[in-house]
């Protein structure tokens, strides 16, 4: 083991424990359940997961989201932490479905946008209920409109001890922030303990974690019906969603960074063991967060050793800390929370969409489903407005009109280029989507009635590279337009046309179609212009 990896280990420690104490808080279970669960997480991930940085344990997103299931859920205070166990287990079980499934790739379906907006609903959402803590009140409402009002209500009621301890404790981890060999939510810990101890800050009206149950017990599993199980599934699902985009977000990241491979299905298979086994502790979900693992990128980690040396620190701090735990007082957590999760808060990622005017909406749309309806719901909506937004660019029309490049062989818009020419007596069209069965009629007619509109033409070059396969509604288009345009006196030559869409046709019976395919545009032109000329040859001889 390298030297290095012990320092990176031990620095992610220091941070482990106070995020799993807060992010235990947010999910409203006691914190052993968050350290259990970066135990379990961190070791089996260690074992079985290709990141060298990735640390998985307990996140605040996924946090947030077993607390709104353990909300819905009719269940008694004293089984939420038996229900959230069961609803991990069930979490890990998809994993394994999906990874035996080889379901890596539809992370690509969450596109980078929702996550961004998702993000940042969720950072809003976190850290605005982290304020009550951090000021020593208590809020009521749980939609953020009523949450919102009771916390400006409240204000008169600020515990002036709670404020100044949390506010000190959020500047000295942004200070510590520049330094990122140091770790500061360690450091911040210490010296929470220190101050709670040296100037009593219990007794002066601060809270604090208090005593931490360690002890592994044998659960009594809650009276539930199917229908709760049912529900408890439901829930699992957006839980694996949000896990996944958010682990598999940071494992790629990191591995771009430094040229490291890793595989989608692979990961899922180690999250879903990870979720498997602190299932069996009673711990709470886990994923690859972005602060722990690039706090461990930064300390220095090279392999997955740093985990194990973190999954160590953890354990001996439970072991032998936990009397000094108890003494932590919650404005520190709630100002380690806060300090995680400002990163989220960077306009910069949006910003940049506005500039690109690309998927602005779709991203402010997602934080704002977080915001409205919930971690839950939001979750959902996001993942709609993902595949909404992909349905949208699919099936929204636009073909373009070919020309030539000079005397070359490129074929380019011509609305674009103003040095490309068009054939003469030939369209070519180009549609700049895959034929679907939502988009092919439109598209095909579009090149139709442009084709039709413009005296002198003759021909009609249909280029496809687009669309690597074909649906039955799309093949049924293609041929239908093939014969529209035959009646109307048209030839029709594909070009660029896949072998699996060749295929298609071929299965379909339209040989004619089939032959009257080229592997490229010029190819094509050439075709159309050879039998034009015969044509025209033999008109002149008749």
């Amino acid at each position: 083991m390298r030297v290095s990896d012990v320092v990176a280990g031990l620095c992610v420690a220091g941070l482990m424990l106070p995020e799993a104490v807060a992010y235990a808080g947010i999910a409203g279970l006691a914190p052993q359940h968050a350290i259990f669960a970066g135990i379990a997480g961190g070791t089996v991930y260690a074992l079985c997961g290709r990141s060298r940085f990735a640390i998985v344990s307990a996140t605040s997103s996924s946090a947030a989201i077993l607390a709104a299931t353990l909300a819905a859920m009719p269940v008694a205070a004293g089984d939420r932490a038996v229900l959230g166990a069961m609803m991990v287990g069930i979490a890990g079980l998809l994993f394994l479905g999906a990874s035996a499934a080889r379901l890596g790739g539809l992370t690509g379906f969450i596109s980078r946008p929702v996550l961004r907006g998702f993000a940042l609903g969720i950072a809003i959402t976190i850290i605005l209920h982290q304020v009550p803590v951090l000021t020593g009140v208590s809020i009521a409402g749980s939609g953020l409109a009523a949450f919102s009002l009771g916390l400006a209500r409240s204000v008169p009621h600020w515990h002036a001890a709670s404020i100044l301890t949390g506010t000190a404790a959020l500047v000295l981890l942004l200070i510590l922030r520049r330094h990122p060999a140091i770790p500061g939510a360690f450091v911040v810990l210490v010296a929470g303990i220190a101050a709670s101890f040296g100037c009593d800050l219990a007794g002066q009206g601060v809270a604090v974690v208090g005593v931490v149950d360690t002890r592994l017990e044998m659960p009594a599993i809650p009276d539930l019906t199917w229908n709760d199980y049912s529900r408890l599934i439901q829930f699992a699902v957006p839980l694996v969603l949000i896990l996944f985009a958010e682990s598999w977000g940071t494992i790629r990241t990191l591995a771009l960074r430094h040229g490291d491979t890793v595989d989608a299905n692979r990961e899922l298979a180690a999250l879903g063991g990870a979720n498997l086994f602190s299932a069996v502790l009673q711990g709470m979900p886990v994923g690859a967060g972005f602060s722990a693992g690039s706090a461990n990128e930064a300390a220095g980690a090279a392999s997955r050793a740093a985990a194990l040396v973190a999954v160590a620190g953890l354990g001996a701090m439970v072991l032998f800390a936990m009397p000094l735990v108890a003494l932590l007082p919650e404005p520190v957590l709630a100002a380690v929370v806060i300090a995680a999760l400002l990163h989220a808060l960077d306009p910069a990622p949006i910003l940049r969409l506005w500039r690109l005017d690309r998927d602005q909406f779709v991203a402010l749309g997602a934080a704002a489903g977080v915001l409205a309806l919930g971690v839950l719901d939001g979750m959902l909506l996001a993942i709609g407005l993902s595949l909404a937004a992909l349905l949208q660019r699919l099936a929204t029309p636009r073909i373009a009109r070919l020309g030539r490049i000079g005397a070359s062989h490129d074929y380019v818009d011509i609305a674009r280029h103003a040095d490309a020419v068009a054939p003469p007596r030939i369209a070519i069209w180009r549609p700049t989507a895959p034929l679907f069965f939502a988009n092919a009629e439109r598209m095909l007619g579009l090149a139709e009635v442009g084709t039709r509109s413009e005296p002198g033409l003759r021909a009609v070059v249909l280029s496809l590279e687009e669309s690597y396969d074909l649906d039955s509604t799309a093949l049924d288009a293609l041929i239908e337009f093939d014969r529209a345009m035959a009646r109307a006196g048209f030839r029709v030559q594909l070009a660029r046309l896949h072998d699996r869409a060749r295929d298609l046709i071929a299965a379909a019976g339209e040989t004619d179609l089939d032959r009257r395919s080229s592997y490229s545009v010029d190819d094509a032109v050439a075709v159309v212009e050879a039998t034009l000329a015969r044509s025209k040859a033999t008109e002149a001889s008749s």
